[in-house]
């Protein structure tokens, strides 16, 4: 690295620093090469993504920053580092094994041929018989024949360890997907909730919380069977997922529950929103491919709150859940708390 370089470098990693400070960001090695991009402007699209979550949330949340590293960085290398990572450390046992074989057969060759021909330039002196002589060039080339085998073992030993590294890094890429993703919705779960909710609530930023139950759930599994219920909570995710702009972000809780966390909105707007969307649930029509018939009594029950600085996590989300209790009780398909 040149002079040049390394004091901008050390620049940008000096503007870095701070700001990871100021919106308390963790200090990981993805997070340091998360600001350092964008304090370097090297990446516009990057730049504008975080401008958006510090407008809307006050802050970039933990969940926002791992989500952006690996959407704009971690393609490029973090992957790859992870997955050689992985990969050396699943392979190396079996490959030095191997290795060691390989040049254990290699030596021992070497020493079977130095004696070989040592015999046989013992020819002239001693007068070896053809007999003799054909049974060391046999053993040469029954010896050859195992280096041969043993080589080439190594060299199928590292073609299978190319194919482990990928499918590695497939695997690398799934873990980390699931580890905060709904496997049969898509959305993100209740433990990527948690990290946002925690990152709002300690920025003290404004937003509001709503939380949707999708009404008599239980019926469709029973009456339908359990295809039918994960083609609801599909077509129900597909709705919230449309509500998820401007830093909206939707969340699977488990079952039938799910969540919408607005930075910025405050009651008024985010019930407006829950109304929208308990409006475009009621019109959803599902084709049963069982029966063939179509399904088109979905309806949901809300709870919308904001968030209220002197209260935390568990509060907010049990004074919503019951807000959402109370539609249900109110006769469902309703936001509460009713129009302001």
């Amino acid at each position: 690295m040149s002079k040049d370089s390394f004091a901008q470098s050390a620049a940008y990693l000096k503007q870095a620093v701070p700001l990871m400070i100021k919106y308390q960001i963790p200090t990981t090695p993805a997070n340091y090469t998360l600001w350092y991009s964008y304090v370097s402007a090297s990446m516009p699209e990057l730049n504008h993504a975080i401008d958006q979550a510090i407008k809307l949330q006050g802050t970039c949340s933990l969940t926002t920053c791992e989500r952006l590293f690996h959407q704009h960085l971690a393609a490029q290398d973090e992957q790859q580092i992870e997955t050689m990572k992985l990969s050396l450390a699943a392979m190396a046992s079996e490959l030095g094994h191997t290795m060691q074989d390989a040049l254990s057969d290699t030596g021992a060759f070497q020493t079977m041929l130095d004696r070989s021909f040592e015999r046989l330039s013992q020819i002239d002196d001693e007068g070896l018989s053809l007999e003799d002589t054909m049974g060391i060039l046999r053993d040469l080339v029954r010896e050859s024949r195992d280096v041969r085998m043993s080589t080439m073992h190594f060299r199928s030993q590292l073609s299978n360890a190319e194919k482990e590294i990928k499918e590695l890094r497939e695997m690398l890429n799934e873990t980390r997907k699931l580890a905060n993703e709904d496997a049969l919705t898509g959305l993100l779960n209740r433990r990527a909730f948690g990290l946002e909710l925690d990152s709002l609530i300690r920025s003290r930023h404004p937003f509001s919380l709503i939380l949707a139950d999708i009404d008599r759930f239980k019926s469709f599994n029973d009456e339908y069977g359990h295809l039918l219920g994960d083609q609801v909570l599909r077509a129900f995710s597909q709705r919230m997922r449309e509500c998820c702009r401007d830093g909206v972000t939707a969340y699977r809780l488990g079952g039938e529950e799910f969540a919408l966390l607005l930075p910025g909105r405050n009651l008024s707007l985010s019930r407006q929103m829950a109304e929208s969307l308990r409006r475009a649930i009621e019109k959803m029509s599902i084709l049963d491919r069982k029966s063939g018939k179509r399904i088109d009594h979905i309806t949901s029950s809300f709870g919308v709150s904001e968030f209220n600085s002197q209260e935390t996590g568990d509060t907010l989300v049990e004074r919503t859940d019951k807000l959402l209790y109370k539609a249900k009780e109110l006769g469902r398909n309703r936001v509460m708390p009713l129009a302001l």
